[in-house]
Parts: C-alpha cells; sequence; structure tokens
C-alpha cells in the first residue's frame, strides 16, 4: 500500500511547501483539500493548473485525488450539484488527478429512501462526464451515509465503474462498524481509505496515528488479508481543530506507525 496525507492537516500551505513536506518524511503522495481557502481549487486558470500539475511531476509526489465538498445527496435542484462535481472533475482531469471526493450531505427533511434515490441520481449522472474525463467520483463513508453499509445502498443504485467509495475509518467506527464489516460492504468498490486517530467517540480532536481509539491495526489487517494494495491517506483534521499539535511534526512518527502496521499484517 501506497501512503499519502491530506492538505486538511496543513491548511493553505503553500503547493511547494506542501510537496516538501511528502518527500522529506517519505510519502508517496498528497490528497489536495481543493476549497477556495486552499492554493488549489476549482477556480485557477488554465496557465495555474498547468503549474500544478508541473510540480507535482518534479516533485516525485503523486497527486491522489482532489477532496471536493459537493454534497450528492442534498435536498434542492440537481443542477447545482452536478455543476459543482464538473467543476472539480474537470480540475482533476487538467492536474492528473485519478478520483475526486463527494460527500452524501442528506438532510434530516428526507427518507433515508429518498437520498439514496437522489444521491443515486446525481452521481449516475455524473459518472458520465467523469467516464469521458478518465477521473473516478468517490462517495465518503460522512454525515448521513457514514458506514459502508449506508454508502452501499447508494453504490448498488448507481451500478457505474466510475463511482466508487472512499472509506473513512473514523465515521465507519462511529457508526457502529467493524473494520471487517466495512471492508466487505466497500471493496467491490473501493477507491482509498482515509485514516486518521481520535481519543474517543465524544473528542473527535486529530491525534497522531496510535495514539487513539480506531482501529487502524484491523482496518490494515483486513485490507492486508484480502490483498488490497491502494492508498491509505491520513487526514488529520487540523483545519477543524486549532489547537490539534501541527501536522509536519508528526508526519515521520505517522508514516512509520503506518508501516509498522503493514509489516505487522503481512
Amino acid at each position: 500500500m501506497k501512503l499519502a496525507f491530506s492538505t486538511l492537516g496543513v491548511p493553505g500551505l503553500p503547493l511547494s511547501d506542501v510537496l516538501a513536506l511528502a518527500s522529506a518524511h517519505g510519502y508517496h503522495g498528497v490528497e489536495l483539500r481543493a476549497h477556495p481557502e486552499e492554493p488549489v481549487h476549482p477556480d485557477l486558470s488554465p496557465a495555474q493548473r498547468t503549474d500544478v500539475a508541473a510540480a507535482f511531476k518534479a516533485s516525485g509526489v503523486e497527486l491522489l485525488g482532489l477532496a471536493g465538498y459537493s454534497r450528492v445527496a442534498a435536498p434542492g435542484a440537481d443542477e447545482p450539484v452536478l455543476a459543482e462535481i464538473r467543476a472539480l472533475l474537470d480540475l482533476a482531469r487538467d492536474l492528473g488527478a485519478p478520483y475526486v471526493r463527494v460527500f452524501p450531505g442528506g438532510g434530516t427533511e428526507q427518507s433515508p429512501e429518498e437520498a439514496d434515490a437522489t444521491a443515486a441520481r446525481r452521481l449516475g449522472t455524473a459518472a458520465e462526464y467523469a467516464a469521458d474525463l478518465g477521473v473516478r467520483i468517490l462517495l465518503e463513508t460522512h454525515d448521513s451515509h457514514r458506514t459502508g453499509a449506508d454508502a452501499m445502498r447508494v453504490l448498488g443504485l448507481v451500478g457505474h465503474r466510475q463511482v466508487g467509495a472512499l472509506w473513512d475509518v473514523m465515521h465507519t467506527w462511529l457508526g457502529g462498524e467493524q473494520p471487517v464489516e466495512s471492508f466487505a460492504a466497500l471493496s467491490p468498490h473501493l477507491g482509498y481509505v482515509q485514516v486518521k486517530d481520535i481519543a474517543s467517540a465524544d473528542d473527535t480532536t486529530p491525534l497522531p496515528l496510535g495514539a487513539g481509539v480506531l482501529p487502524l491495526g484491523d482496518c490494515v489487517e483486513v485490507l492486508s488479508r484480502h490483498g488490497w494494495d491502494g492508498w491509505l491517506c491520513w487526514e488529520y483534521e487540523k483545519r477543524w481543530y486549532a489547537d490539534a499539535a501541527p501536522l509536519p511534526g508528526l508526519l515521520t512518527a505517522g508514516r512509520e506507525h503506518l508501516s509498522r502496521l503493514l509489516n505487522e499484517s503481512a
């Protein structure tokens, strides 16, 4: 498995510094938070996009994916959501990113069946556009669909190879799923896995990997046992927790922890 980290852990950091961190601390790739607060987002000009792609190529660090904020199950009209996804897909194509992340985002005013149908309809439409660009849309286990079983209700309705799953191990755990259950649900569609650690279900402040309660060892073990060889991406949520320790000082220990889990599972 290859290791990456998300720029959610280094809010606003210039891309050159992000790539230098990845290289210095032994990470194979980076997931970019594609938000207007960040250096890379869908409003970049063609020349800026060319510069970003060139920076990744020169660094030898891979661009794992773009973490967008489209909410595919949200109530309301389809077109604004689809336009947002198309813009993210265009950016991924221009930068050479294989994946874009979307959220479920179902509302409390919907029934689960309505939220599933809305998400599946939008993802099915966006999948055709994604296929033309060679980019895959990944639905993250998050918010209204936080477990693998929740996500599978949508992905089973979509049934398109350009739409898959992003397994956020915190949300499936908070939803009461065991890693073996999450993997069984998501494995036919799995794009990559976001790892992290927290103190408890009531305190989700990000911690160094291995310092909290999330079953990272069990997650890595089930992935290894089934021969899965994709990406593990450390999503350290510094942007939402200002008092959390700075990520750069944790990166080497985090890589070593994941490498140790991989060696033990092998």
